[in-house]
């Protein structure tokens, strides 16, 4: 990365340090903005950037759609895209054609609450099998919820969700409108894995009577497996398999199956962890931030019974999506994370080595970025977020030298 782009990076980071997705319970949601329903028409456009930027992709706008929040490919190279009002849309990105599918749950839509992640069973050619996660209302306030149901096409834009089946659920149902977390990955040996945030309600992060605050592993129907680390101490307790967390918004695995999930801290200290077996991450107990009304928190430092973040983020990049590559369009950077910023308006490389980790490099893209995925082509694809004036647009990347981010 050179030197003026780096500053360029970190002048950006710097003046939205403050703007993460969602502050803590003292400060107000994410407002979101309405942006266009609806993809653009059939053909991508590409933005020129002066050659002096030396990012090795160019950027295409594909689509546009109304506050997304997730996307996931089917085999077909169509995409379903998760709208967080409540529309599951299907895409085609070869030919610009959008239809719905129908078979979606009603959801508790305000602030960081609506449809969230879609994502496909290992064996979707097989039973083509879809989980959704999404807020939900209920006795005592909202809280996320992760179904699934097998998909069926009409062969042409739409579609629907068949058998849905509600096999998990934040417990409890509090009020409020922010870190929900429900981020959703299948592990190699197809174990199913969840992200839940602590909405913001701090102390459920410790207390192993909620599943606030923590990270779920399940089977593939929403089973405990028996050898989670806290199988028999409760119905709650046994699904979980690290606590301690805030919001985290991303979970990906290496090419050696290790768990990484980033989070988003307070003011300052957002994290990439290392996901261990039964372990804890310190929240609300320990933080590398502090919270907004500016009351202190003990750094990580002071408590080496939690673990640390790998990295940590002071000034915020406000983190979500989250993309381990493996494609060949950008072979340079096989094995990389590549994690979306909101405030930071960024797309963040993160190297690894084994069980360390390092941002290696930071992208301006001049917009939130929502969700990053790998296309089955192996360019990068990118959904803005539709709030705080952002536009809801997909973006791919391929390889180019000089291309621009978007425009506004």
């Amino acid at each position: 990365m050179t030197r003026a782009l780096l500053a360029a990076a970190c002048a950006l980071a710097i003046a939205t340090a403050c703007s993460a997705e969602s502050p803590a319970a003292s400060a107000p949601a994410d407002p979101s903005a309405q942006a266009p329903a609806g993809a653009s028409p059939a053909g991508a456009r590409s933005v020129a950037l002066p050659a002096a930027d030396g990012r090795p992709f160019v950027t295409e706008e594909i689509a546009q759609f109304k506050e997304p929040w997730a996307m996931t490919f089917l085999p077909d190279g169509r995409l379903l895209v998760t709208e967080k009002a409540g529309t599951l849309a299907l895409y085609d990105p070869d030919d610009g054609q959008r239809g719905e599918i129908g078979g979606v749950p009603e959801v508790a839509y305000g602030g960081q609450g609506g449809l969230g992640d879609v994502v496909l069973h290992p064996r979707f050619d097989a039973n083509q099998i879809v989980y959704i996660s999404y807020a939900e209302a209920g006795d005592g306030g909202n809280g996320a919820a992760v179904a699934r149901g097998r998909l069926e096409l009409d062969g042409s834009s739409s579609g629907a969700l068949r058998d849905l089946q509600v096999i998990w659920r934040q417990v409890p149902k509090v009020s409020g409108e922010g870190h929900y977390g429900h981020r959703i990955a299948f592990d190699r040996e197809g174990k199913l894995w969840l992200t839940s945030g602590e909405r913001q309600k701090f102390d459920p992060s410790q207390d192993m009577a909620a599943n606030l605050g923590k990270v779920i592993r399940l089977e593939d129907d929403g089973r405990v497996p028996a050898d989670n680390p806290f199988a028999g101490q409760g119905e709650v307790a046994s699904q979980v398999w690290s606590l301690g967390h805030r919001n985290p918004l991303g979970l990906a695995f290496d090419a050696d199956g290790r768990l990484w999930v980033h989070e988003m801290g307070p003011k300052g200290g957002d994290e990439l962890n290392l996901i261990e077996r039964g372990a804890n991450y310190g929240y609300p107990r320990v933080s590398d931030g502090e919270h907004y009304d500016g009351r202190p928190i003990p750094d990580h430092s002071t408590n080496p019974d939690y673990r640390a973040p790998v990295i940590s983020w002071t000034p915020v990049i406000s983190p979500a999506g989250f993309v381990i590559y493996d494609g060949s369009q950008f072979p340079q950077w096989q094995g990389n994370g590549f994690i979306g910023g909101l405030s930071s308006q960024s797309l963040v490389r993160v190297e690894f080595d084994g069980e360390q980790a390092r941002e290696a490099e930071r992208f301006p893209m001049q917009t939130r970025i929502r969700e990053v995925e790998q296309g089955p082509d192996g360019a990068l694809w990118l959904l803005e977020d539709g709030g705080r004036g952002s536009q809801g647009r997909l973006f791919r990347l391929v390889p180019g030298e000089g291309g621009a981010p978007p425009q506004a």
